[in-house]
């Protein structure tokens, strides 16, 4: 296995870059600039692309057994931003892995995507574009699980990680850490195939290894 992870070098997608060397399996780091990749694991191959760059992309994906995208636009006062990363690019990858035939795409997205009326739409519909970019990969035809958390923390914590479907989770926060663990899991969990999943963290919650989360949804 070789895994793609693009967006790493954001909060959320260093944090799967770091899990994937934790757990020993080859990872290639996609980044926009170069300068950005020391908050990388030292050792870790990086290559240099924009998820715009359709061409670029699938260059970077070549050899890569799997994908997680870890993308998302940054707030701006670029109102073409969240179209152009979270759907256009996204899109892109999901193309590119097609036509590779890579064996699975895990894809963060982020909770409440379904409702427009949402605030966070107020930044360029940034979960509406969200949706449409679940929407292309659901349908692609590749193996894919999608992974939807709540309100993002930079500290971990000692709280268990609750996995629900679909549009079932409207409030709750995970820490990014936890976010990344149950991403990486995705990726040899045949529970997991073609599932969309809420997560969040609460201290109530029973202690249960993320493998029974998966098959519990």
């Amino acid at each position: 296995m070789k895994v793609c992870v693009f967006g790493a070098t954001g909060r959320t997608g260093r944090r799967v870059v770091e899990e994937l060397v934790r757990c020993e399996i080859d990872v290639r780091a996609v980044v926009r600039d170069r300068d950005r990749a020391s908050v990388l694991p030292a050792g870790v191959e990086t290559v240099v692309a924009d998820v715009g760059d359709s061409a670029a992309v699938t260059a970077a994906i070549a050899g890569c057994s799997d994908l997680i995208c870890a993308t998302g636009a940054t707030p701006s006062l670029n109102a073409f931003g969240p179209f152009a990363v979270d759907y256009i690019g996204t899109k892109n990858l999901v193309d590119s892995a097609k036509a590779q035939n890579l064996d699975r795409f895990v894809l963060v997205s982020s909770m409440c995507v379904s409702n427009f009326f949402h605030p966070l739409n107020l930044f360029w519909l940034v979960l509406f574009w969200k949706k449409q970019a679940e929407e292309y990969l659901a349908t692609s035809g590749l193996t894919y699980t999608i992974v939807r958390p709540g309100g993002l923390k930079d500290e971990d914590d000692d709280r268990k990680i609750v996995m629900e479907s679909a549009d079932t989770l409207s409030e709750g926060s995970i820490p990014r850490e936890k976010v990344a663990r149950v991403a990486v899991e995705a990726l040899s969990q045949t529970d997991a195939n073609n599932k969309i999943v809420e997560v969040v963290a609460r201290e109530d919650a029973p202690d249960r290894p993320i493998s029974a989360l998966f098959a519990g949804v």
